[in-house]
């Protein structure tokens, strides 16, 4: 009897002390998942962003009168290059896809380059990219409401206060024009 209270708490705080490292683990394991995942949508990311000035040139060359919209472009290349966190290069993005909606718009009024070469190799490599770039947004949002989930569910969400694991954001459309219906006319 005098040993088995103190080999019954021994068990406890034993079982505690496992239960503990085992949740910690699988905390860091999915918050790695989840730099991984915006890891890799930051690698499509950035091979648009340097897709993007060889398309201009190619647009330029037609319809050198379309300044708003080159300057558009620029202007979110430049909130990107500059963002210091993802909310503010999730918001860039938005506004270079916005851009470049706006860039394939006047594309359409100009029969000459929409049959350049270069420009439709580029046009079906964006495009590509653009493919890749949802399903790694898909990915990623995916990762983080099983992190978020995680970190808010009992008796997780404990040890994860205590082990300073924080809420994490989603990568979400940030463009009213993104949302609207796409007008299709023939």
């Amino acid at each position: 009897m005098k040993f088995l209270i103190p080999g019954a708490i021994f068990l406890v705080i034993t079982f505690l002390l496992i239960w503990v490292i085992s949740v910690y683990n699988k905390l860091v394991r999915i918050k790695n998942m989840v730099h991984n995942s915006w890891s890799q949508i930051d690698v499509q990311l950035k091979r648009r962003f340097d897709l993007i000035p060889n398309l201009v040139e190619s647009v330029k060359a037609y319809a050198s009168h379309e300044n708003e919209v080159f300057t558009n472009i620029a202007q979110a290349r430049a909130t990107i290059s500059n963002a210091g966190n993802m909310d503010q290069r999730t918001a860039g993005e938005g506004g270079l896809t916005e851009a470049l909606t706006h860039l394939f718009a006047i594309a359409e009024n100009y029969p000459q380059l929409k049959a350049n070469e270069n420009f439709m190799a580029l046009q079906k490599e964006l495009s590509d990219l653009e493919t890749k770039i949802a399903f790694a947004r898909q990915f990623y949002n995916d990762i983080v409401m099983k992190y978020n989930t995680k970190i808010q569910t009992f008796p997780t969400n404990i040890l994860a206060g205590i082990f300073g694991f924080t809420f994490l954001g989603y990568f979400e459309v940030n463009s009213g024009r993104e949302r609207e219906s796409v007008s299709v006319r023939f």
